[in-house]
């Protein structure tokens, strides 16, 4: 315990210290992107299968007595709704991302994989057994030349790891390029959607939308736009089918609650009955990068999606403008190594279907008021 106190004094000391803090104020925070996560339908999926004797619980494993119709409901629909051969469901994204990087790949094979990919994807990596190389963030060619080295030094299956849109900076990867590189050269392209299921793509199923075969495998969450929890891996049966026999996160863990895969199966519906919601979050998202542009300047580094960073460099100074912002009713907070790379402490600024032009206008001038505190090395009252 003394070391671990140790180590707790050294993060406060360098402005690291995580704690728990309730929402407050106009959220600016959460991936709730479509406003979905209070949605009556929801909530009276949940209440249906309650209602007509589910149970709360799964009880088991998939693979014991844990698989229950809202599962297997879900997974059908989901593959129908992706355009996939077959979709599995895990109780998270990250625990789909550890299953997917400890299974599929062996000792034999390689992974390739864009350094500011997703933690669970880096865990995932790591805790398998494929030889690694990490590439340069969205280099295609950097990809390419990962791919030609590693079948030049005996790689059986060569599998490549990105985001769609990474959740830090809120950036585009070149899924198609990438897709294209993995016809090309006989490997597997793996995309986390995490940050694009339900809002990107031709009608909102995500950058891989259209392009699903037997190079493509994707994760999409199912906690963030859908406003549930989960994730659903889509991609080739083989694969699948492999996860369910071969998946150690996933043969044993309890299956996730089955009133949880009948509200993220009303989710999904619900993206094609209320488009507007997409369209809403669409036009708020350049709106708000207009406008914080215009009145934050060079810190925002806006990338044409719901997830804006505005970056600030020191630790601290990313801690006390999103305290001075909190103050002021915004619920903005602070991203910190290791998250994002050192020197790049930064806000994060999520925009969500539920939030208003004025509401935005009020946060980019809250920010102008609080930056040039910083630069003149003040903390705002």
């Amino acid at each position: 315990m003394q070391r671990l106190a140790q180590e707790l004094s050294r993060l406060r000391s360098a402005s690291r210290h995580r704690s728990l803090s309730l929402p407050r104020g106009i959220d600016f925070t959460s991936n709730d992107y479509l406003g979905l996560s209070g949605h009556p339908e929801l909530r009276r999926a949940v209440v249906d299968w309650i209602e007509a004797g589910g149970t709360a619980g799964a009880s088991g494993s998939r693979l014991l007595r844990g698989h229950q119709s809202a599962h297997a409901e879900l997974e059908a629909f989901a593959a129908g709704f992706f355009g996939c051969e077959r979709a599995l469901y895990f109780s998270t994204g990250f625990l789909a991302n550890l299953a997917l990087f400890t299974t599929l790949p062996d000792r034999r094979d390689v992974v390739v994989y864009d350094e500011r990919v997703h933690a669970s994807v880096k865990e995932g990596v790591h805790a398998g057994h494929a030889k690694l190389y990490r590439v340069k963030h969205n280099d295609v060619d950097g990809f390419e030349d990962a791919i030609v080295r590693a079948r030049r030094g005996g790689a059986r299956d060569v599998w490549l790891a990105v985001e769609s849109v990474y959740s830090m900076d809120g950036d585009i990867a070149p899924v198609a390029d990438l897709h294209a590189l993995a016809c090309t050269h006989d490997a597997v392209l793996i995309v986390d959607e995490a940050h694009s299921t339900g809002i990107f793509g031709p009608t909102g199923r995500g950058f891989s939308e259209g392009r699903y075969d037997e190079r493509l495998i994707v994760l999409h969450t199912c906690g963030k736009a859908l406003g549930v929890a989960g994730g659903l891996v889509c991609g080739p049966a083989v694969a699948i089918d492999y996860l369910i026999n071969a998946a150690r996160p996933f043969i044993y863990s309890t299956a996730p609650p089955p009133y949880v895969a009948r509200a993220v199966h009303r989710a999904l519906e619900l993206i094609d009955e209320e488009p507007e919601r997409r369209s809403r979050l669409l036009a708020l998202m350049a709106f708000a990068t207009e406008r914080l542009a215009l009145r934050a300047g060079s810190v925002v580094a806006a990338a044409g999606t719901q997830i804006i960073p505005v970056i600030l460099g020191a630790e601290s100074t990313a801690m006390a403008a999103a305290a001075a912002l909190q103050r002021a009713g915004f619920d903005v907070r602070a991203i910190r190594p290791p998250t994002v790379p050192a020197g790049t402490s930064r806000l994060r600024i999520s925009i969500g279907a539920d939030r208003s032009e004025d509401e935005i206008v009020a946060l980019a001038d809250a920010l102008a008021k609080v930056l040039p505190a910083f630069a003149e090395g003040k903390v705002p009252a």
